[in-house]
């Protein structure tokens, strides 16, 4: 029997806690893992390495090779690698100390795309040193800019729309986002993340981020298209609480906002946490809006830190993606 085909959208701790619960459906399911990652990170290191060097901001894309990092000691310890961050000497930090605060993964894959002139061969070459169990790609070769109309910015201007700029400004903005933009316009879509969509027996969209980290591949006319041609069923995951990002938004105005940047779009199941879900009827027919079914599951960490539990979201997973197998 072939193996499942699933392709996860995202970026940061959402897509990470997503593939790790695909690691988790291993062995209930044989999956063939592709994770579409982001690249509109302006913040932290990445953000520095994009304003000094150019090229794709490597942290999303880290993120999601740790997370399909083998289980081999030698690959967990180069995974353990990637993800260390170097303190500042002394306390210090600044002109005075460049390495501070960079993950050394991103500095790896950042070296990897200078050496080997193209990140997708960059990120395959990672993913072979940490064992990876699925291949990570960008969702557009160059590197993007997320721009959002958003209202009340200004706490003094409640009623002033103004546009927010960047990544990590949309992601900590205290307004209303109203609309959602990329900068360019139409970004052109990874060739190879088009070709999985295009094979793939499941689409899988959050949970994470969902104007930062979920939206964006939906404006990526090429990927967008890919998604909407594709014969693979779609799956969303909700988030358990709403983000900074997302404030006053409630779980069927996340799923309405994908059908507001893609009306095209289809989706067949949508699953939520349980005890995340106040009004299940408001979900229900949110989903069904969609042509989605909802699926109620416990998949929250149990110590009450808005977090998904990667093995209960793996076992949620299991009967859903293999339920034509």
């Amino acid at each position: 029997m072939t193996p499942t085909r699933v392709v996860a959208f995202g970026g940061g701790h959402g897509l990470s806690a997503s593939l790790r619960a695909l690691r988790h459906c291993v062995p209930g399911l044989d999956l063939d893992i592709t994770a579409v990652v982001t690249v509109g990170d302006d913040g932290g290191s990445s953000g520095r390495l994009r304003a000094e060097r150019g090229g794709l901001p490597p942290g999303d894309l880290r993120q999601a090779l740790v997370a399909l990092a083998g289980d081999h000691p030698a690959t967990r310890r180069s995974a353990a690698l990637f993800q260390h961050r170097f303190a500042a000497l002394g306390g210090g930090g600044g002109a005075a100390d460049p390495l501070a605060g960079h993950a050394v993964g991103n500095l790896l894959l950042h070296g990897l795309t200078e050496l080997l002139g193209d990140p997708v061969v960059a990120l395959d070459h990672a993913g072979a040193m940490l064992g990876a169990v699925g291949r990570v790609l960008p969702m557009s070769r160059q590197p993007v800019g997320i721009e959002a109309r958003v209202r009340g910015a200004d706490p003094d201007r409640p009623d002033e729309v103004r546009t927010v700029r960047g990544q990590h400004q949309v992601a900590v903005t205290s307004g209303t986002v109203e609309s959602l933009r990329l900068t360019p316009a139409a970004p052109a879509a990874c060739a190879e993340a088009v070709t999985a969509v295009g094979a793939a027996d499941w689409l899988i969209f959050g949970p994470g981020s969902w104007y930062t980290s979920v939206l964006p591949h939906l404006l990526v006319p090429g990927l967008a298209d890919a998604i909407v041609s594709s014969p693979a069923r779609r799956l969303v995951t909700l988030n358990l609480v709403a983000e900074k990002e997302t404030l006053g938004l409630s779980l069927p105005d996340h799923l309405d906002t994908l059908r507001r940047y893609l009306p095209e779009l289809k989706v067949d199941m949508v699953l939520a946490d349980s005890k995340a879900v106040a009004d299940p009827v408001a979900v229900e027919r949110a989903a069904e809006s969609l042509g989605a079914r909802l699926v109620l599951a416990p998949v929250a960490v149990t110590d009450g830190t808005p977090r998904h539990d990667p093995a209960a979201l793996g076992a949620a997973l299991v009967p859903v993606l293999g339920a034509d197998r």
